[in-house]
């Protein structure tokens, strides 16, 4: 997991060739995934051997397979570890905050931003 400071960082925290998803390009795969209120199922591993929930719109049909990992808050305890999966966005969003999507149960992506502090999950998005 990564903190936002570490993901904007020109140390790249993506193998060279691949980069951070935009917030628009997240936004481009959750519209062709049928949009945010589905392609979160979509988006997700199937099952529940990773999931401490019910987990029942995971399907992995666009082969993304996201997982719950969780988070670190700015305290540096891990919260949601086998409920939501959280992945950065490399748009800041404020001077305290930046862009997220998050995969939890049901078939929502939701979207929003968090303080950059916190550790999320970082996908990256082959150039």
């Amino acid at each position: 997991m990564y903190n936002w400071y570490a993901v904007a960082s020109s140390n790249n925290v993506c193998p060279a060739g691949w980069h951070v998803p935009s917030d628009a390009e997240w936004t481009a795969l959750t519209t062709f995934l049928g949009g945010e209120a589905v392609a979160g199922g979509n988006m997700k591993s199937a099952g529940t051997q990773y999931f401490l929930n019910q987990n029942v719109a995971g399907n992995k049909s666009s082969g993304f397979s996201g997982l719950p990992g969780g988070a670190r808050n700015v305290s540096g305890t891990f919260i949601d570890i086998g409920y939501g999966g959280y992945l950065w966005s490399s748009v800041g969003f404020a001077a305290s905050s930046a862009e997220l999507r998050s995969l939890e149960n049901g078939s929502v992506v939701g979207q929003g931003s968090y303080d950059k502090r916190y550790g999320f999950t970082v996908r990256c998005l082959r150039d």
